[in-house]
């Protein structure tokens, strides 16, 4: 069960890492939604993993900016994201900070162009994005 405070976090790193323009943002496409329905399958045995680096993350924005990172401005956000991807933390990690960015950007990206039905890519606005959609009905 994923808490509400997980939930914000997750929304806000999903969100950072593909925000909207004149499509929407990973959450508004269902990613978070698309996330905890695989952690409860397919990514069952990286939801400890994913959860201890959200909580690192929390734990890492606390310390650089006394907030959670959900309230940090865009550019804070995306700033911290780049520090762990080099994993340039000022904080304990229980798990190795580049290797949780890696799995959170891949996890963003399947959520995102998934197939709908997987819970993800709602509305199919990454596929109607790229084109994909328009391909298939011809």
């Amino acid at each position: 069960m994923v808490t509400e405070e997980q939930r914000r976090t997750l929304r806000a790193v999903l969100d950072c890492l593909i925000p909207s323009d004149e499509f929407p943002g990973a959450s508004e496409a269902g990613v978070a939604d698309y996330l905890e329905r695989q952690f409860e399958t397919d990514l069952a045995n990286k939801r400890d993993f994913y959860f201890s680096g959200l909580a690192a993350l929390e734990n890492e924005t606390f310390a650089r900016f006394q907030t959670g990172f959900a309230k940090l401005t865009s550019d804070q956000q995306t700033s911290t994201l780049k520090l762990i991807e080099l994993g340039e933390v000022s904080t304990p990690w229980p798990v190795s900070p580049k290797d949780f960015f890696t799995l959170l950007v891949n996890t963003t990206a399947e959520g995102y162009y998934s197939n709908p039905e997987q819970g993800g890519n709602r509305d199919a606005v990454s596929w109607v994005m790229t084109g994909f959609e328009n391909s298939k009905k011809s």
